[in-house]
């Protein structure tokens, strides 16, 4: 038998505590607004974040006392009654194997494409089936540098660039999973 709960329900402690933030917080805020202090401003700020707290606690009192009768629950949470039977028993029954075989084969397989870490290796190893599946995403390094040409003829100099500085088009790289 659950007990009564008369009052102020379940959650008391959110209750009080989200009086005691609504009192301070406009405590807070009456002294900004009529107490001749140059720091006021901050009052009044502070105050108001306060009590908008509080609502942090008011929902958690709120929400803490929700009844929801069990037959409502039944769908959402998965309580079942004993005595259904029939074709809801059967749909119920293939799809929590279907979604076992799937959990199992995903375990066998060592995971998702990211890939499981091998628990057997303590984590540092990957399994042979999870290297094999999973697609290598390692970052392919490029290194560019601006040569100078080697033949001066080449170097056609027709604006004011100095001979020593080679212009080079811009360039760009890409890396592509190997």
């Amino acid at each position: 038998m659950e007990p009564a709960y008369r009052g102020l329900g379940r959650c008391v402690c959110c209750f009080w505590l989200a009086v005691a933030f609504d009192v301070v917080g406009l405590l807070v805020l009456l002294l900004g607004v009529f107490v001749d202090v140059f720091f006021y401003d901050l009052l009044i700020y502070a105050g108001a974040i306060v009590i908008f707290l509080s609502l942090v606690w008011w929902v958690f009192w709120y929400s803490g006392n929700i009844e929801v009768l069990s037959a409502e629950l039944e769908d959402d949470v998965g309580l079942t009654k004993k005595d259904k039977g029939g074709i809801g028993k059967a749909v119920r029954r293939l799809s929590n194997r279907l979604a076992g075989s799937i959990r199992s084969s995903v375990r066998r397989n060592g995971g998702t494409a990211t890939g499981s870490l091998n628990r057997q290796g303590g984590g540092a190893r990957r399994s042979a089936a999870a290297v094999a599946a999973a697609p290598r995403l390692e970052q392919v390094v490029v290194a560019l540098a601006t040569l100078k040409p080697i033949d001066e003829r080449l170097h056609t100099c027709g604006s004011s660039v100095d001979h020593d500085d080679v212009e080079m088009p811009s360039t760009a790289t890409e890396s592509a999973p190997t």
